[in-house]
């Protein structure tokens, strides 16, 4: 615990003894992350819901949500004296994943068995049918005792499968049928023919997001916090994705089979953190990559040899307001580093690429970039708040070198930020950066929109990147270095391969230096 002890002045002793409190994290290599399980129900198959009960049928109430909102305290709390049970319900997990049988899988003591069910619905937007056993009394200590469990989705013609692997590990005794999944959008409650509650997805899930849009909208901007919440005011598909080009397809294979590796600067500045991914993503593309510190540029290095260069997302700065501008007034301020970038920028044989806060930084630079006076400002995200999430963008028709043969196309990527907002002068300069608007935040249809969060900073015309007239030199607010493997992406298509379709930019690069 944590005491402080005093006395005053006239000797008497006080003291303050803080609560004792203790946080564990562990930590564990993986073999291969792609096997990683989640929440999400599979669709189209014949499925059941089994809980592995780890409260081994104790249905103790003691600090539940559940009695939180209904004001009362005290009573028995969950509990698990036996570890070796934990261990042999996860071996059995493990053993059913390596067997193929466990679709998703979610825990149950975070609200109850009630609450992880729907949250396995809303994060596949299917219904459920679930089953309260007849012998229990208590129907709200079944549903929301938070006892230590795990809920896990299997094919009903592989029950007696998985019920052999759990008797191995002698943990048979707490498996339990408890749902099954419906093609429509609705939960109902049953026990044996008798409906006992039953509500749709989208008034459950306004339910569940209640709590958080309240405080929300006294925290952040209350209307990104309404358009947020409103999006459950109707049925919304989730993310999409819809490629106008084989994402498979290594247009760049024939020049890294010739040996030939041409140089990329991967530019940082004090805070930067995004640096590995970015060479890691022009490193597959065929790319020998440079790590250049503005202190280089500084002490003298110039950027001749370079065919290209990517000023990396992070914190520069320790991401002060204006962040970005503070490291290109560090370029513009310095006349040797400004000389530097300037006979970059005008060399036609070379490209420059500049996310998250090296957008900012390029886009501050726009004097010294050929074609590119129609670039905006970035500024403070309109929620108010660090952004970081996973939306959906749509690529333009542009001349940008690094989004040939992408045009159409809506792809997931990751945002990361917290002054992402392009914002032009005036309806003049926005008008002109129109053509060379390389990709726009869309919602989950498709359209592009203003709408907070398939908008996540507040964009003007949902422009999520730009580039130069000529096409050599393009910035963008979202993270594709992030998300250039599938195995990166926290949600992609199955059929999705090795590659994710935002390595099409890097080895575009590749393609266009011949």
């Amino acid at each position: 615990s944590m005491k402080s002890a005093w006395a005053d002045s006239s000797q008497q002793a006080h003291e303050v003894v803080a609560p004792i409190s203790l946080i564990v994290s562990g930590f564990a290599k993986v073999r291969d992350v792609r096997r990683t399980l989640d929440p999400q129900l599979k669709h189209g198959v014949d499925t059941e819901i089994l809980l592995f009960d780890l409260g081994d049928g104790r249905k103790r109430m003691g600090g539940s949500a559940l009695a939180q909102v209904h004001e009362q305290l005290g009573g028995a709390t969950p509990d698990t004296p036996d570890a070796d049970l934990i261990v042999a319900v996860f071996e059995a997990i493990r053993d059913m994943r390596k067997a193929g049988l466990v679709h998703a899988y979610h825990d149950r003591s975070d609200g109850g068995l009630f609450t992880a069910l729907v949250e396995m619905s809303f994060a596949s937007r299917l219904g459920l049918d679930i089953e309260l056993p007849v012998e229990h009394h208590d129907r709200l200590a079944h549903l929301f005792c938070e006892e230590l469990g795990c809920l896990v989705q299997i094919d009903r013609q592989n029950i007696d499968r998985a019920l052999t692997i759990c008797a191995r590990h002698d943990v048979a005794h707490v498996l339990h049928r408890v749902a099954s999944v419906r093609d429509d959008h609705m939960v109902r409650l049953s026990c044996k023919d008798d409906v006992v509650y039953e509500r749709s997805l989208l008034d459950l899930q306004q339910v569940w997001a209640a709590t958080s849009y309240h405080i929300q909208k006294l925290r952040d901007n209350p209307k990104c916090a309404q358009q947020e919440y409103s999006r459950f005011d109707h049925y919304d598909p989730g993310l999409q994705t819809s490629l106008t080009f084989d994402a498979n397809e290594d247009i760049a294979a024939s020049m890294i089979n010739t040996g030939a590796r041409p140089r990329v600067a991967v530019l940082r500045e004090q805070g930067v953190n995004g640096q590995v991914e970015m060479a890691a993503a022009f490193t597959r593309a065929g790319f020998d990559c440079v790590d250049v510190h503005m202190s280089d540029l500084i002490a003298g290095l110039k950027l001749d040899g370079f065919s290209g260069l990517a000023a990396c997302g992070g914190f520069s700065y320790g991401d002060v307001l204006g962040a970005g501008e503070g490291w290109a007034k560090s370029v513009l301020y310095n006349s040797d580093v400004r000389k530097t970038f300037e006979a970059f920028f005008t060399d036609s044989k070379t490209f420059a690429l500049g996310v998250c806060n090296g957008c900012q930084m390029l886009s501050t630079l726009r004097d010294l970039v050929p074609g590119a006076s129609h670039w905006p400002r970035f500024l403070t995200n309109q929620s108010e708040q660090y952004e970081a999430r996973v939306v959906n963008l749509k690529v333009a028709s542009t001349p940008s070198i690094l989004m040939s043969g992408m045009e159409g196309s809506v792809m997931p990527v990751v945002v990361s930020h917290g002054e992402g907002r392009a914002s032009f002068i005036s309806g003049e300069q926005s008008r002109i950066a129109t053509p060379f608007t390389v990709a726009h935040y869309v919602d989950n249809v498709g359209s592009a929109t203003q709408k907070f969060p398939a908008n996540p900073n507040g964009s003007d015309a949902a422009s999520a990147g730009f580039c130069n007239d000529d096409g050599r030199v393009t910035i963008m607010m979202p993270h594709p270095e992030r998300v250039f493997r599938t195995v990166q992406n926290s949600w992609h298509p199955a059929d999705w391969q090795e590659d994710g379709p935002w390595m099409r930019m890097f080895r575009n690069a590749r393609v266009w230096i011949e």
